[in-house]
């Protein structure tokens, strides 16, 4: 897959970004995203739907352990977990005066980080009734790991907006 596939591998998820704009727009919710292992990804999928401007209020990319620990006060140790996804969604949530927030962190691979094996990815959102999170196990090469990633994030976030 080329390096340009990445994001056009996201494709398939255009039905459901146009379904979260519009449940955005309808209820009048402001979105954001923490992201670590989607380097941006996910951000970039929410900045170019329909009425963006009006809802997503951006993304903090803490790729590093250090902006993850110190930015997003994640604390020191592992963060390929549920707790550093925890921390990431809430604190961009407090930063980015999001109503609702995905986070995400994890091994894209092809190594394991934090004695985590390549395909696992940690997910956690917030919103007003609170935050929850999850592990997922994705098989495939980076890429196909980070399309994975991309489309649960954003099928987390519908949901959680149509709640």
């Amino acid at each position: 897959m080329a390096d340009d596939d990445v994001v056009e591998g996201t494709d398939t998820s255009d039905e459901l970004i146009d379904e979260l704009a519009q449940l955005a727009c309808d209820r009048k919710l402001t979105l954001g995203c923490a992201e670590s292992l989607t380097a941006g990804t996910i951000a970039a999928r929410l900045g170019a739907a329909k009425g963006s401007s009006d809802w997503f209020r951006g993304g903090i990319v803490a790729y590093s352990r250090e902006v993850k620990y110190g930015l997003l006060e994640v604390p020191e140790g592992p963060v390929v977990c549920e707790s550093a996804a925890r921390t990431m969604a809430e604190s961009t949530a407090r930063l980015l005066g999001a109503q609702l927030v995905v986070a995400v962190s994890g091994a894209g691979g092809p190594d394991p980080q934090d004695g985590r094996p390549p395909g696992t990815v940690c997910f956690a959102t917030t919103g007003p009734d609170g935050t929850r999170s999850e592990e997922q196990h994705f098989d495939g090469d980076p890429e196909k790991v980070l399309a994975q990633t991309v489309r649960h994030a954003l099928t987390l976030l519908r949901d959680r907006a149509s709640a």
